[in-house]
């Protein structure tokens, strides 16, 4: 084995062990490894960086970018090990920013529409993908999240159910409303008779008792997206990942209805939705006109007073 092939096994580890799953690093990185030893190089340098980077050149600008910017953060690893490691330069590629999508803000006859067109399924399908809408409505959990629940993540006494496998390695309790945990035990109850002996411990079942695939979520998602009368075409299809969006945006709007102190409130969201930063919190309270609306009104308030 290689040194720098070494150095990267410590790389990823290390990464890993703050929280990152590195899945796609995981497989781009070994590829650059490859491609240094195919060049008979044993260091990093940025003209190799840069070759390797913007492979194959079909690629658009932004895979370019993601590559490369992989590679920049290895190198930085690498060169405090080795100094005749070369950091390339961010500027030798046009940089992709990123724009995060306008989410779809469901209303409540909305997530009514979405939850009734379930009634294209049959059977355990119908009942696990109606209380899987509810779910993500009303806790703001990731799809992913809600489908790792296991059925002894949920705490009857405390009316809270534990999320151990979110983003980032990170745990959390999410609160439940007494008429949720009273769905997920219609759910259950539908669920045991229909399911008797299952083939996994999760919570959500799919029709032959085995847990739900994020790939088949998203595909009869899809399949009721198009039975509603939702808008179904871009730029503003509804994602399943929009119901987050839809719990964050709601439970803010509240806040500034009610009155509250939205600044101070801010990390008890943030927490609650499983943020590693509260900034990306933050970027809820610009989503929306609405939104905007409600701060700028609290903001002159607050200006008036002072005045």
């Amino acid at each position: 084995m290689s040194a720098l092939r070494k150095t990267l096994q410590e790389y990823l580890q290390l990464r890993r062990k703050f929280g990152f799953k590195l899945e796609r690093e995981g497989l781009l990185l070994p590829q650059f490894v490859d491609f240094l030893e195919q060049q008979g190089a044993i260091h990093i340098t940025s003209s190799l960086a840069v070759r390797w980077a913007t492979a194959p050149s079909t690629a658009s600008p932004r895979w370019w970018a993601e590559r490369f910017g992989e590679v920049r953060l290895f190198a930085r690893f690498v060169a405090a090990q080795n100094p005749n490691t070369e950091v390339p330069s961010a500027d030798l590629l046009p940089r992709w920013r990123s724009r995060r999508l306008v989410p779809f803000i469901y209303s409540d006859a909305d997530l009514v529409a979405l939850i009734r067109s379930t009634e294209i399924f049959e059977g355990v399908k119908r009942t696990t993908y109606a209380t899987l809408l509810g779910l993500l409505a009303v806790t703001g959990m990731r799809v992913g999240e809600a489908i790792s629940l296991d059925r002894n993540d949920i705490d009857w006494r405390a009316q809270s159910l534990v999320i151990r496998s979110g983003k980032f390695g990170k745990s959390r309790e999410l609160a439940l409303h007494p008429t949720t945990l009273e769905a997920l035990r219609a759910y259950g109850r539908m669920r045991d008779r229909a399911l008797p002996h299952p083939r996994s411990a999760a919570l959500l079942l799919s029709l032959v008792g085995t847990r739900l695939l994020y790939k088949n979520v998203q595909r009869g998602f899809a399949q009721l997206l198009y039975r509603t009368a939702l808008p179904y075409n871009l730029p503003r299809r509804p994602r399943l990942h929009d119901l987050r969006h839809a719990f964050a945006i709601k439970t803010l709007t509240r806040w500034y209805r009610e009155g509250l102190n939205v600044e101070t409130r801010l990390p008890l969201l943030s927490t609650y939705l499983g943020h590693v930063n509260p900034s990306q919190t933050y970027w809820y309270l610009t989503a929306t006109p609405e939104m905007m609306q409600l701060a700028e009104r609290r903001a002159r308030g607050a200006l008036r007073e002072r005045l």
